[in-house]
């Protein structure tokens, strides 16, 4: 073997030397690129995975919210039901009850007509002659008192000064009652009638028990026909 071969072979296998190293080389690298692709693909299926968790876990927080809203919804009005059912159930009493104070008081009112005169007082004050009207308006007329018994009855029921069915107007001095009858039997108080001024043709009974004279039997008055007082009706 010459100098030449020598040499050739040497270089074949420093040839052969490098060209294994770098194959071997290559290799480490392409492992190392398969780790490092394979570890960056765990990462993202962990990062997907843990966000699908998150919104698993969201899903189920809203869920159970939205069921105990709608078990709360579904409870209040239930609650609301009972209620109402109970609110009708009273009312219902209460119209049955109402429906037979109401037959009672007729049944009362028809049994009151049968028996005798029914009394009531105005509500506002009037002249004489207008609450003559409010009477007649509602099927009556002022109270006549012809009795003594009648006319402690009415003193028993007042507390202020009220017209009642008398006066003078058509023809001074002659008291006459509604019905167009005669006064028989009066029960005045001290010294009237007076005619005060020359204008008091209207008769009211006055209540003031602490007046020095007054009692029920004298506490008639006569008065100014225009001045406003409530008055008795009698039906």
């Amino acid at each position: 073997m010459d100098l030449e071969d020598i040499y050739q072979n040497v270089e074949c296998r420093d040839i052969e030397s490098t060209t294994g190293a770098q194959t071997q080389s290559h290799g480490r690298d392409e492992e190392k690129d398969l780790k490092h692709r394979g570890s960056r693909r765990f990462v993202v299926i962990s990062v997907g995975l843990g966000v699908i968790c998150v919104l698993l876990l969201v899903f189920i927080i809203l869920l159970n919210i939205t069921i105990i809203a709608e078990r709360d919804m579904i409870k209040s009005y239930k609650n609301t039901v009972e209620e109402l059912n109970r609110t009708i159930n009273s009312l219902q009493y209460n119209n049955t009850d109402l429906m037979t104070q109401k037959h009672q008081l007729q049944n009362n009112f028809n049994s009151l007509n049968k028996k005798g005169p029914v009394y009531f007082f105005m509500s506002t004050e009037l002249s004489w002659s207008d609450s003559r009207q409010y009477c007649k308006d509602r099927g009556a007329d002022l109270v006549i008192i012809n009795t003594e018994e009648k006319q402690r009855f009415i003193s028993s029921l007042v507390s202020e000064r009220v017209w009642i069915g008398l006066s003078d107007s058509e023809n001074e001095g002659v008291m006459k009652w509604v019905d167009n009858s005669t006064l028989k039997q009066g029960f005045w108080f001290k010294d009237q009638p007076n005619n005060y001024n020359g204008n008091q043709d209207c008769i009211e009974l006055n209540y003031e028990r602490e007046k020095p004279g007054w009692s029920p039997l004298n506490s008639w008055n006569d008065f100014s026909c225009p001045v406003k007082k409530k008055g008795i009706c009698e039906k």
